[in-house]
């Protein structure tokens, strides 16, 4: 193994801690088993990008030392810094609108019609980072079925990052981030703070959401099923064989004719393939018995 020099902007060339490639491999392995992240050797520059101003707040001598501190039971605080580095909480309102225009469209009008009826409705979306696409799910429910609160719907949004589900709960967000919500769901929103600089997410929306840390690799304390799971841009963190087994442990939480939202660059793998039909752009349906556990 070696050490390797790589540029640091926090300090003066050739000072400062280095990401030897033991580190990086420590710092990999770490990722992968605690929260099923697949780092390539490609990704070592921005892992040192990412995670050297954690080093430097912690006052650590090198990346080993962080890591170590990290690793300590009573420092969950710093393990979910450490998540959040390494990940990108990048998402907004009506991602991909093409789920929403076929959620809306073909999959809610019968499934609301069944909760008119006394039948649950259950919809995940899991990974939800900041809450935009928890809410643009419950704005899309609300919209076309007002007493959505009376009937009995709900959202479980989780996500693994404590401090973004902060930030989610709190269903404000910059007014910029209002362009992305189409004009027919903006009412569901209020101008808050001074300069109306901020909007918050009206109660109705809030009140049919759950927010929830989980970790997607470790166990799950529910157990579904769900009409609709919602895992986009997620995914791509993991390796293949983790990818495989998650699109299984999704499709058995769906029951027949239950659908799985992905994200646009991945693809669904592994024995899940059997029993889910694709239904339109990274959208899928189960159409057969459930997969083996």
């Amino acid at each position: 193994m070696t050490s390797v020099q790589i540029p640091n902007p926090l300090f003066g060339p050739g000072s400062g801690p280095i990401l030897s490639d033991s580190e990086f491999a420590e710092i990999a392995a770490y990722a992968h088993s605690a929260f099923g992240l697949h780092l390539l050797p490609s990704k070592r520059e921005m892992v040192f990008a990412r995670l050297i101003k954690r080093v430097k707040n912690q006052g650590a001598k090198d990346f080993s030392s962080y890591l170590a501190f990290v690793k300590r039971p009573e420092n969950e605080h710093e393990r979910n810094a450490f998540l959040s580095a390494l990940t990108t909480n990048v998402t907004h309102f009506f991602r991909e609108p093409h789920h929403f225009t076929y959620l809306r469209d073909s999959i809610l009008p019968p499934l609301l019609d069944q909760a008119r009826a006394g039948r649950r409705l259950r919809i995940w979306s899991a990974g939800c980072s900041a809450g935009q696409e928890a809410f643009s799910l419950a704005m899309t429910l609300l919209a076309i079925c007002p007493e959505s609160a009376n009937l009995d719907i709900k959202i479980l949004a989780s996500d693994i990052d404590q401090r973004i589900l902060e930030t989610a709960a709190k269903a404000a967000y910059p007014v910029q981030e209002l362009t992305a919500i189409p004009e027919e769901y903006k009412r569901f929103t209020q101008l808050i703070g001074p300069q109306n600089q901020d909007f918050r997410i009206s109660q109705p929306v809030r009140d049919l959401i759950t927010f929830a840390e989980l970790n997607l690799i470790a166990e799950w304390p529910m157990r579904g099923p769900f009409d609709i799971i919602f895992c986009r841009n997620v995914a791509i963190y993991f390796d293949a064989e983790t990818q495989s087994r998650l699109w299984n442990r999704f499709t058995n939480l769906l029951p027949l004719n239950g659908h799985l939202f992905i994200g646009h660059s991945e693809r669904v793998s592994g024995p899940a393939l059997g029993c889910l039909k694709s239904v339109g752009v990274t959208a899928y349906v189960k159409h057969t018995a459930e997969t083996s556990s």
